[in-house]
């Protein structure tokens, strides 16, 4: 095994099974040669307040990820089309250190499908060409799996995405994407 330590993003600490699917994901990464970092495996002592108890969650993630070589971060669309806020400062902290990154997301529509499906399909061009939902806003057509950030971001540093196609019942479940990246990062990092 080596030395080299991968922090687990996503949204699994919110799921009714988050210790065993990130068990799961801890297991894979370890058999993979890596040294698995999952937010949520230690308990943060209780506050006095809510917003003390989310200052030191926070103060904790960023601990981890300070001590971590490298992140995955799992993209898969939660609570609404896009990857999940928290993942996504993960990565975009992580990146911003010059730490390899590497992602997936169980949702194989890339992000402006998933806009047109919430516009319900009325999204129009304006006077220049753009594509605009029935709000005015822009719709971000690049054929990336979210925000061209998250993407982008990835890609320009020698990192992979990975697109699966999860069930709608295992979307947080299903880990083939999650091998598959992992497998990828084994290559580049090992």
């Amino acid at each position: 095994m080596s030395d080299i330590r991968i922090y687990l993003a996503g949204p699994e600490v919110f799921l009714p099974n988050s210790v065993e699917i990130r068990q799961a994901k801890k297991d894979l990464t370890s058999a993979q040669g890596f040294i698995p970092v999952a937010p949520g495996d230690d308990d943060v002592a209780d506050q006095p307040t809510p917003k003390q108890k989310g200052m030191a969650i926070s103060a904790r993630d960023e601990m981890l990820m300070d001590s971590s070589d490298a992140i995955i971060a799992n993209l898969t669309p939660y609570r609404g089309i896009a990857a999940d806020t928290g993942t996504c400062f993960e990565l975009g902290y992580m990146s911003a250190q010059g730490k390899p990154a590497f992602a997936y997301s169980n949702e194989p529509k890339n992000h402006s499908d998933r806009v047109l499906e919430y516009y319900g399909g009325q999204v129009q061009r304006d006077a220049s060409g753009l594509p605009r939902g029935p709000d005015g806003l822009l719709v971000e057509d690049f054929d990336m799996i979210d925000n061209l950030m998250l993407q982008g971001g990835i890609e320009r540093r020698g990192g992979a995405v990975v697109a699966g196609q999860a069930a709608a019942d295992a979307m947080f479940s299903d880990l083939a994407a999650f091998v598959e990246v992992l497998k990828i990062a084994a290559a580049r990092l090992l």
